[in-house]
């Protein structure tokens, strides 16, 4: 038996030169996905009610 589905889809991204660096230097290499799901999911639920705040 496998491991259960952890329903997240694959998605590379490119950073600018030296910011993975700076953000292993805030969380650890083992972290940086995390850090960075974190954050993205944090600034489109304020875009998202940004938006819904200006209709």
């Amino acid at each position: 038996m496998g491991r259960p589905p952890l329903n997240v889809k694959s998605t590379n991204v490119r950073l600018p030169e030296g910011l993975g660096e700076r953000i292993d230097k805030l969380v650890g290499r083992q972290r940086r996905a995390a850090f960075i799901r974190e954050v993205l999911e944090r600034e489109v639920e304020r875009r998202e009610n940004e938006q819904g705040k200006v209709g």
